[in-house]
């Protein structure tokens, strides 16, 4: 007779498989519903109805017994705040198993654990609008990255917009600049006519150089 062997190891260590099983229990209270192998999802099951339990205890004690098994703050805010109250008249069995078949390679039984008030639809519409709403995003930062880079758009306007304001704030200091050179330039007098430069050559003299006298 087999005694001390309930359970199931899963071809790991016990650090390992409660690392692995904190894990799965901070994804499937954070997206309500997981895929994993089928038993995977049995040895899951209890510990997902006993923390469902505490969340509907309340109280700060059962938050740190929570904290304890499920190191991830915010899926335990979401387990205390909203997925227990939605338990508050059910006394167990918050979660199910669903059976998917064999996985293609290596054969493994896959199944869906999920709790029982999960809404497929809704979940779906609310996927539908939070990818609506990145795609969005995402177009309005690669107009205003296209913006920035070829100067067009509403940045090109406001650029030309500030030049217009710049040059009719210059038109009026360029004239007043004009106005202030007029009176500071100082009054020039007549200029007296030009002498006439005296002539070279007297009369019945000749253009030619004078030759030098004496030695060659």
């Amino acid at each position: 007779m087999q005694h001390n062997r309930a359970g199931r190891k899963l071809g790991r260590t016990t650090a390992h498989r409660r690392s692995m099983f904190r894990n799965q229990l901070a994804s499937l209270f954070t997206h309500e519903r997981i895929t994993t192998t089928l038993p995977k999802a049995k040895d899951l099951r209890p510990l997902a109805e006993k923390m469902v339990t505490l969340g509907k205890r309340g109280g700060l004690h059962a938050r740190r017994l929570a904290l304890k098994n499920l190191p991830d703050q915010d899926a335990v805010k979401k387990l205390f705040d909203t997925i227990a109250p939605r338990f508050a008249e059910r006394a167990g069995g918050y979660t199910r198993i669903m059976k998917l078949g064999r996985r293609p390679g290596d054969g493994a039984e896959m199944a869906i654990l999920e709790l029982v008030d999960f809404d497929f639809a809704q979940r779906r519409a609310e996927k539908v609008v939070a990818e609506k709403a990145a795609q969005e995003k995402k177009a309005s930062l690669l107009e205003r990255a296209k913006r920035l880079v070829t100067g067009k758009g509403g940045d090109k306007a406001e650029g030309e917009k500030q030049g217009e304001g710049a040059a009719e704030a210059a038109e009026p200091e360029a004239g007043a600049k004009k106005t202030a050179k007029k009176s500071a330039a100082p009054k020039t007098t007549k200029a007296s006519p030009k002498q006439k430069a005296p002539s070279a050559v007297k009369k019945g003299g000749s253009a030619r150089t004078p030759r030098k006298t004496g030695g060659a």
